[in-house]
């Protein structure tokens, strides 16, 4: 298993370009901090690089103010920061999430001898409005999973929801999404990326793992044997998961007829195969998923919407929600905890509907 990298965005360019602005021992005191997440805390590089714009953010806001040296970053400056921050549109979640950055940061600081208090102790988050996730009916997810066996029998090109960030009209692109010429092979081909297709739906229904887990996943992470898959979550942790004989089914499938069709030198260990033998990213994944929704005639679904609705589905069925929590890799019950919401919610929309005296 591994962290899928992330692709260089603009955002991040102008991050680095705010970094490289900022005074030596603010731009060391960042850096000491990035390594400080993720060699200590062992936070994934997803986490590293938004904490990292976000102390960014703040330290450049704190020099525009006035601060010569970190350590006139003051409580007043932290609060002027965030207000800036809602001024321009942020939304409360973002400024929770940036608050927690400014705290954690705050702390380290402090225990490294960069600040004399920890300034951002007393700093409130927003209290972030939490949506209740939009989840598949089991007839939906039912048809979502049947979508490329009629992808195959329709005889259209199986490339069409998205590979390796394909476009629509089925040419190759590459994973920096340039456009190409359409990909080399035949009916094997095509066949190898429909067992694929049907593999990543299956796992992402039957385990509920997010999509970077599932694109990180390598062939020696699933115990056949036991039905289990191991995998590498948030923050290093890892957990194994139960998949069910659908997915065996499509796992078997894949292994014997559809990876070998697609594996490449560059392919390593990986699972998940794209059409040129490279692991399959998560872009990529969630087009696909989102190709197949459509195709179906479903509401947008993502990748996430089926761990959603995996949660969901466990849940109405009876199982106990510390599994689930288990089985989703939530650090907190509070996490799973919205599910139960969800739950509820659809109870009272079906009794709305049919109750003569809802």
């Amino acid at each position: 298993m591994r962290q899928p990298e992330l692709p260089v965005t603009d955002q991040r360019r102008g991050t680095r370009a705010a970094h490289e602005a900022l005074p030596a021992p603010m731009r060391e005191a960042v850096d000491d901090f990035a390594d400080h997440l993720a060699r200590v805390r062992n936070r994934s590089a997803h986490t590293v690089r938004a904490y990292v714009t976000d102390l960014v953010s703040l330290l450049d806001h704190a020099v525009r103010m006035g601060c010569a040296d970190l350590s006139e970053l003051d409580l007043t400056v932290l609060r002027s920061w965030l207000a800036k921050q809602r001024t321009m549109g942020a939304a409360r979640t973002s400024l929770a999430r940036r608050a927690a950055a400014a705290r954690t940061f705050s702390a380290w600081a402090h225990r490294a001898g960069l600040l004399a208090a920890d300034v951002a102790a007393p700093l409130a988050s927003p209290k972030a409005h939490r949506e209740l996730p939009t989840v598949l009916r089991a007839d939906q997810a039912a048809a979502l999973m049947a979508a490329p066996d009629a992808t195959d029998r329709d005889g259209r090109d199986a490339r069409r929801p998205g590979d390796d960030g394909a476009p629509a009209d089925g040419r190759s692109v590459d994973t920096a999404g340039r456009a190409g010429a359409p990909p080399a092979g035949g009916d094997d081909e095509l066949e190898a990326v429909l067992l694929r297709d049907r593999l990543l739906l299956e796992l992402l229904y039957a385990t509920g793992v997010r999509i970077s887990e599932a694109c990180g996943l390598d062939v020696t992470d699933v115990d056949q044997a036991r039905r289990v898959v191991r995998v590498l979550g948030k923050g290093g942790r890892e957990r194994a998961v139960p998949y069910g004989v659908p997915a065996q089914r499509a796992l078997d499938a894949w292994l014997t007829h559809g990876r070998p069709a697609l594996a490449a030198p560059r392919s390593g260990g990986a699972l998940l195969l794209g059409a040129r033998g490279g692991r399959l990213n998560p872009t990529s994944a969630r087009r696909i998923v989102a190709g197949y929704a459509e195709a179906a005639g479903l509401p947008r679904v993502t990748p996430h919407g089926l761990r959603h609705s995996a949660a969901t589905h466990l849940l109405e069925g009876g199982a106990d929600l510390r599994a689930v929590q288990e089985l989703l890799g939530h650090s907190s019950l509070a996490s799973t905890q919205i599910y139960t919401h969800v739950s509820v919610e659809r109870l009272r929309a079906a009794y709305r509907q049919a109750h003569p005296r809802a």
